[in-house]
């Protein structure tokens, strides 16, 4: 007969075991009392009522550490001194089911609001942090040098730091809203998601009962450039780019597109709002290489330079079709709860011309003004390329009237 410390273990291979203790969730609800938390953490596999885990992506990173012993897996994380340096919301848009279903709008407040179930042993972790920094970057302080810039000691200071609120945000889905914005059934959404991961989360499938799913995917970052608080007044001027993760141009400068161009002409519109009594965001969203990652752009890269005649427009989207499959996977349907968690309903100045980014947000009911280029001079050689392809195929929209001469006068209408 064998002994405890001897008998074989059975482990149960699902992400979810549970059912007996866990909370309900109702999406969208007034109260976050009558909301209900969300527990993705596996300390007390019984008390979860999500499928997948918490962080994101980071996630396979936890579960390396609990392997190589460095990690705990009963670790409890002291949330002393973590609250959020600024308080955003509640917002009306909060409790309307169908504006936010890509993020948990009480995922900064967990410590508070949730405060009786923390008390009573539930293991809930904050999916948002909200925090204060000082961005720092050579382009604004070129601005400062050549007077583009100035310096005022409150949004900007005399050495050309740009002073910020920021938000970290992790990816937590309401499935039957998501399926909605893809214009899918629920059971088709959680049956793709589940083969398409390889089976990673059988609970997909097998428990229709659980709506929220935590998809190991990249998150968001949000800059605020002012006060807060001003996103939910339209009566406060408001400049604001969402910007799609560009590794190669954002951090090391590739001069073959228009990103690192983009969100950094952004950042000095959003500093020169702020300073005019306006209030300035940036949404940045972990989407490499239009969502289709960054060995997939390399490739692209390769392909387009070694065909015959060189890179040129007409076949920039074509080589990108033939390794990937797909033109763009960078759907923007899920990118305006950032702004309804924000309580953001007017947009007076958007820097960004892509018709698929403005087309998301108005038809989630925030208003844009307008829509503001980037300067032909701050396109890269290498990027009029891509500029002109996407031109082309009606990617954006050009500012103002669109006569023929000013589209030639203005190459650099892009996202």
């Amino acid at each position: 007969m064998a002994t405890e410390a001897s008998a074989p273990r059975h482990i149960r291979l699902t992400s979810h075991q549970g059912g007996h203790g866990a909370l309900p969730i109702q999406w969208g609800a007034a109260t976050p009392a009558e909301r209900g938390p969300v527990v993705g953490t596996t300390t007390r596999r019984s008390h979860r009522n999500v499928i997948g885990t918490h962080s994101g992506s980071y996630s396979v990173y936890r579960a390396l550490a609990v392997a190589a012993g460095a990690l705990t897996r009963d670790h409890k994380p002291d949330l002393t001194n973590t609250a959020p340096t600024d308080v955003i919301g509640p917002y009306p848009q909060w409790t309307e089911p169908e504006k936010i279903v890509g993020l948990d709008p009480w995922g900064a407040q967990v410590a508070d609001v949730f405060a009786g179930e923390l008390q009573a042993g539930y293991d809930i972790r904050p999916t948002i942090a909200i925090t204060k920094a000082h961005v720092i970057l050579p382009e604004v302080i070129e601005g400062l040098l050549n007077g583009r810039l100035k310096p005022d000691g409150r949004f900007l200071t005399e050495g050309g730091a740009a002073c910020v609120t920021k938000a970290a945000i992790e990816p937590v889905w309401w499935l039957p809203g998501v399926a909605r914005r893809f214009g899918c059934s629920e059971a088709d959404l959680r049956r793709v998601l589940f083969e398409e991961t390889g089976g990673m989360y059988p609970e997909l499938v097998t428990r229709s009962d659980l709506e929220v799913f935590l998809p190991p995917i990249g998150g968001q970052t949000v800059y605020i450039f002012g006060d807060p608080r001003d996103l939910a007044r339209p009566e406060v001027e408001l400049t604001a780019r969402v910007h799609d993760e560009c590794n190669g141009s954002d951090v090391f400068g590739s001069d073959i597109c228009t990103c690192r161009p983009y969100l950094t002409h952004a950042i000095e519109e959003c500093i020169q709002g702020a300073q005019r009594g306006g209030v300035g965001l940036v949404s940045y969203s972990r989407k490499e290489g239009r969502a289709l990652g960054e060995v997939t752009k390399f490739l692209v890269y390769n392909a387009r330079k070694r065909q015959v005649g060189g890179d040129t427009a007409d076949q920039y989207f074509a080589r990108t079709e033939c390794v990937a499959g797909v033109q763009d996977m960078r759907f923007q349907e899920l990118m305006p709860d950032v702004l309804h968690w924000l309580g953001v309903r007017k947009i007076h100045r958007l820097v960004s011309m892509s018709n698929m980014k403005y087309d998301a947000i108005t038809n989630s009911g925030i208003e844009v003004v307008q829509r503001v280029d980037i300067p032909a001079g701050l396109i890269p050689a290498d990027a009029q390329v891509e500029i002109e392809a996407k031109k082309a195929a009606g990617y954006f929209t050009p500012a103002g009237a669109p006569d023929e001469e000013q589209l030639k006068q203005t190459k650099g209408r892009s996202l």
